[in-house]
């Protein structure tokens, strides 16, 4: 099954729960809008090379696309495709604007020079420059993207049309109407659900256990999962047993350090070579600990029907897009774990870039406290809203946050109307 089916898959279990019509969700399972180019780019040796990037808009029916775009080798139009699909219920389930979007290029990063990836950079931008816009389409940084390339594509897009446009893009460093607590917005995010969840599942007596008595795992130690344990660890007093990047995974049975594993890894890039663990374990064995709560950060379906057993942990929250299965999603629940999804969990960076939009579009910007406020605010409503919609149909969370975040968008399809 592609990542496209199996987001539809879930798409259809709560369109059954909630009795749409077939004719709504034929509208809201398909993009309305895939763009794929093939580009050359100029190379420093002085030859040329071409580069294939997509860009697909899910739907709009809320507001402007918006979604991250990735650089990877691996990156096909199917993911792009199933990505955008999913930051349409993410913008939903969190109350902005918004529609969803998301884009990618087939390549390597780490095989570009500097002016490589500039110039690929730019002419990608230029190509999609047909359907994005501060007000159709406002592209952000994803996996092996940032604030360098947003630049640069802000400024591509500002030299089209003979003026500054800050709020085409989205995750921009602060020197060109970048945001405050961009870089830490996806981690706190996950940091609210973290509390959210175990004060939920003691209030029902799921559990009798608060945060700063668990145990926590957290597969990928990027920028999602560094903050989400820094977080987690400093303001709510959780214990982080175990972490993992590419070089591998560590366990410490009486907690680590975050901080220090935050510095650590801007030092040297990764946690290879980190000596300050109780043992090194691999990114398969820290998803099978036995831990109280695991969060899985790096990449898609690093949890499927082959390992679901093996889980552990009573509580998965989803930091990464798509890291479960639903197969393995069926074998979890039937073992009562409580999984918090990933487009309620991660939806704090796309909050806080729709603080960064509209700031970029009123040239007004705000102190990192509002923000955070905000942010939480934001994060608890939407969550509290997931929960009374999985206790109003008996079901669990990722089918609770599909309903809620479907009847939002399929109200405002079903009102705008079919043109012409």
């Amino acid at each position: 099954m592609s990542l496209y089916q199996s987001a539809v898959k879930q798409f259809t279990k709560a369109a059954d729960l909630m009795n749409l019509d077939a004719s709504m969700r034929d509208v809201l399972s398909k993009p309305k809008r895939e763009l794929t180019v093939n580009f050359p780019v100029r190379m420093d040796d002085g030859s040329a090379k071409v580069f294939t990037g997509h860009r697909v808009q899910h739907n709009v029916a809320l507001g402007p696309a918006k979604g991250g775009i990735r650089y990877h080798q691996n990156v096909s139009l199917d993911e792009v495709k199933a990505l955008a699909f999913w930051m349409t219920w993410k913008a939903a389930v969190v109350g902005i604007p918004y529609g969803g979007g998301k884009g990618g290029v087939e390549v390597d990063p780490t095989l570009l020079s500097q002016t490589e990836l500039e110039r690929l950079s730019r002419r990608f931008f230029s190509d999609l420059q047909v359907i994005v816009g501060p007000d159709k389409d406002i592209p952000a940084p994803d996996v092996n993207t940032n604030g360098q390339i947003m630049a640069w594509y802000m400024d591509t897009y500002s030299m089209n049309v003979g003026h500054s446009v800050l709020g085409v893009v989205t995750g921009k460093p602060l020197e060109v109407g970048g945001s405050l607590g961009r870089t830490e917005a996806t981690g706190r995010g996950v940091r609210v659900c973290a509390e959210e969840i175990v004060n939920y599942l003691n209030e029902s007596g799921e559990i009798n256990k608060s945060i700063d008595d668990m145990t926590i795992a957290i597969q990928g130690f990027g920028n999602v999962g560094s903050y989400a344990a820094t977080l987690i660890e400093n303001e709510l007093n959780g214990k982080i047993v175990a972490v993992s990047d590419i070089s591998g995974g560590y366990y410490k049975a009486d907690g680590f350090d975050s901080n220090e594993l935050m510095k650590y890894v801007e030092e040297n890039g990764t946690l290879e070579g980190y000596n300050g663990a109780e043992k090194n374990i691999s990114n398969e064995e820290l998803l099978e600990l036995d831990v109280d709560m695991l969060i899985p950060a790096a990449l898609e379906n690093v949890i499927t029907e082959e390992n679901a057993d093996k889980i552990r942990a009573k509580i998965i929250i989803e930091a990464a897009n798509g890291p479960v299965t639903p197969e393995a999603e069926d074998i979890l629940l039937e073992k009562d774990c409580v999984l918090v999804p990933d487009f309620l969990a991660n939806a704090g960076g796309v909050t806080v870039s729709y603080f960064e939009w509209v700031q970029s579009l009123q040239w007004f910007f705000w102190e990192m406290e509002d923000i955070r406020n905000a942010l939480h605010r934001i994060m608890k409503k939407a969550f509290g809203n997931v929960i009374k919609c999985s206790n109003k149909y008996g079901t669990d969370m990722r089918s609770a946050a599909y309903v809620f975040a479907i009847e939002k968008v399929a109200k405002a399809t079903k009102m705008r109307g079919i043109f012409p």
